[in-house]
């Protein structure tokens, strides 16, 4: 991590996007990494219409805001709907999974601690 952090300005739809092999129709930015902010990072999500995430865990909380879209999320053993302008808190080790509703992209804006996570997948349905 730096001692001082470098301060950005970027276009988000500049920052390049990778496939999340662990879902289907998922992308995801690194908006703000670790080589930027000592604390955070601040991750954009896309899920294509028909997408999902399976069930999983991850060691860190995540902070999230939807974008646009509505999708169903699993959190612990209970089921959302939700929707642009929408805010999301998952706690740390607790499951949940994500399922794009409509015909349009479910993007969400994802914060998370910069410290070493795992992603755990827990079934693929």
């Amino acid at each position: 991590m730096n001692s001082k952090p470098n301060a950005i300005v970027q276009r988000a739809d500049d920052v390049a996007r990778r496939v999340v092999s662990t879902g289907v129709g998922i992308s995801m930015q690194m908006l703000i990494g670790p080589d930027v902010a000592p604390h955070f990072l601040l991750r954009r999500f896309v899920i294509e219409p028909g997408g999902s995430m399976p069930k999983h865990t991850n060691r860190v909380e995540h902070g999230q805001y939807v974008v646009r879209g509505r999708a169903k999320v699993g959190i612990g053993d209970k089921v959302y709907d939700v929707q642009s302008g929408d805010v999301v808190f998952i706690p740390q080790g607790w499951p949940h999974w994500y399922k794009t509703e409509g015909n349009e992209a479910f993007e969400f804006l994802c914060v998370v601690p910069n410290v070493p996570d795992e992603t755990t997948l827990l079934d693929r349905d």
